[in-house]
């Protein structure tokens, strides 16, 4: 192992979303994508989650580029935070490019940032490494793979990706380039495993469109369509068939509308004249020609159809016999605030029709014969799966042994973990600094596991302040305790144990003596309170003792 080449993973592995993957020989370091992840249930009043990038902090000097495969969020999110940090170019093809300019614009980085467009065959040189860009089918246009050159061999990166033969735009995965570089030797894959579970092909994007069609064909009710902002064909294949049977298109939802502009200007959306109206216009129209597409297929609080659900829309009110099609499949987690949406949806007369109807969605990543294809044609040295829980890469690394692959060739990493690889082993060899850096509003970085654990008790059981005025001379107490409660219990419903309460605490102070610490006084009434809540109610609320010097 005298000349290694490194790969940590910042992100991406055991978890779906946060992808960020560091290739790094000697000096030079390239960046693949940088994603964010959704907060878990339990990290109350956090927004996005973000790979922990000090070690890109730490070592910027030597980073030549972060190279992003496709524009969705678990690959672009994290680069308004990351470039606040480091000053690095942007390589990207022409979508991405769109996408990431919004996104940075929002957050005035874009006319610090260097970003160059590329197009699937291009090959860009940074360091030592040369980086080509390789055409690739997935639920967003112009997505790619990587097939990187460094000293010691050639890694291809897949990006996630799927093989459609009958794709919206962009034309067929360039399953060629694949196998000619197979043919020239790979030295390591890494590759999509978040269909891994999954037998067979995935189904083609135009199988949609087919579903739509007999959902229009015949309709008089008003369409509501909700799918992801992002998906681009998805979108186009919405506005075709509206358009085919003489209803005119509205948009809600910013996302959406940002996404639609970006892709519209660039080309990879054609938007029939005259089919695009605003959102005030639709109430002028009879219910037969209009169809609605927003975001929301999540059940995010304050998405365009959450809104429409709850009647809190400005622009949209729900009417009775609505049709409203979930072109979009539940991200796991997402299916408790989805049903509470569509029962709102049921519950004002709405008509629901999702994928378990119809072919509504289909997924923008490969199940396992074309896994099983791209093996075939790269045949690599090593094998890293990527993108995917625990369960995803081993059962992709098994894929790739029935492959043909060594046992020994394959490494089933984790994050922060340093994979070096010479030209004949792969092995794990030390860690960086890895994790998570949860954003909550303007704050990045500075919610921590200790203020999440107050936030889930404060959650869970509530809140206790004692406050009491004491004198700073000889400890008396002048007033109190006073007794306030939040998420606790109903006060006045609950008199006699607000009273113990109160009678408890002032068993404690009255205990106290000159000299004593205000601290340990402090302390001894959390103790006394603590323990007789929990005997009491079975609860443990978070106690704050408040001691007011006169």
């Amino acid at each position: 192992m005298a000349e290694k080449l490194k790969i940590i993973p910042l992100g991406g592995l055991n978890e779906i979303g946060k992808n960020m993957t560091v290739i790094e020989y000697k000096n030079d370091i390239i960046v693949i994508d940088c994603g964010m992840g959704f907060p878990d249930d339990d990290m109350y009043g956090i927004d996005v989650v973000i790979p922990d990038y000090s070690y890109l902090i730490q070592n910027q000097s030597r980073i030549r580029g972060i190279f992003l495969t496709h524009g969705h969020e678990d690959h672009i999110g994290s680069l308004p935070y990351v470039l606040r940090d480091i000053d690095t170019p942007i390589y990207a093809t022409r979508l991405t490019a769109g996408l990431v300019e919004l996104k940075l614009a929002e957050h005035d980085l874009l006319s610090t940032t260097e970003i160059h467009t590329c197009e699937a065959g291009d090959v860009i040189r940074a360091g030592v490494f040369q980086v080509e860009f390789i055409h690739t089918n997935h639920s967003i246009a112009d997505a790619v793979a990587f097939a990187i050159r460094t000293p010691l061999g050639t890694i291809v990166h897949t990006g996630d990706w799927k093989i459609d033969p009958t794709p919206i735009s962009g034309g067929m995965i360039d399953l060629a380039r694949f196998g000619e570089l197979g043919k020239e030797g790979v030295l390591a894959l890494m590759c999509d495993s978040t269909n891994v579970e999954r037998p067979g092909f995935t189904k083609s994007e135009s199988t949609v469109g087919n579903s739509f069609d007999a959902l229009f064909k015949g309709c008089t009710e008003r369409i509501i369509v909700t799918t992801f902002a992002s998906n681009i064909d998805r979108i186009q294949q919405i506005i075709n068939v509206a358009a085919r049977y003489g209803r005119k298109v509205a948009v809600s939802g910013r996302s959406m509308e940002n996404a639609m502009a970006v892709s519209t200007k660039l080309g990879y959306m054609n938007v029939p004249e005259h089919t695009l109206v605003d959102l005030n216009q639709i109430k002028s129209l009879p219910k037969d020609k209009v169809c609605i597409i927003t975001t929301g297929s999540q059940g995010e609080t304050m998405s365009a159809l959450t809104r429409i659900a709850n009647s809190t829309h400005r622009q949209i009110e729900l009417q009775p016999g609505d049709t409203i099609i979930l072109s979009a499949s539940a991200i796991p987690g997402n299916e408790h605030a989805i049903g509470n949406v569509v029962n709102e949806l049921y519950r004002r007369g709405a008509t629901v029709i999702n994928e378990r109807n119809l072919d509504l969605h289909v997924s923008g990543h490969a199940c396992q014969q074309e896994l099983k294809i791209l093996h075939a044609l790269i045949r690599p040295k090593f094998f890293i799966p990527v993108h995917g829980e625990q369960r995803h890469l081993k059962l992709h690394a098994k894929l790739a042994q029935e492959m043909g692959m060594r046992p020994d060739h394959v490494i089933i990493s984790d994050i922060g973990h340093i994979i070096e690889i010479s030209p004949n082993a792969i092995r794990e060899n030390g860690t960086v600094t890895a994790g998570r850096i949860l954003v909550d509003g303007y704050g990045v970085g500075d919610v921590g596991s200790v203020v999440l654990r107050d936030r889930k008790r404060l959650a869970e059981d509530g809140m206790i302040v004692v406050v009491v005025t004491m004198s700073c001379i000889d400890h008396t107490v002048l007033s109190g305790p006073e007794i306030i409660t939040r998420g606790f219990v109903y006060v006045k419903e609950s008199e006699k144990l607000m009273d113990e309460v109160r009678q408890l605490a002032a068993n404690v102070l009255a205990e106290v003596r000159p000299g004593d610490d205000w601290a340990a006084i402090k302390g001894e009434i959390k103790r006394e309170l603590s323990g007789f809540l929990f005997r009491k109610a079975k609860r443990s609320p978070m106690i704050l003792p408040v001691i007011m010097e006169v």
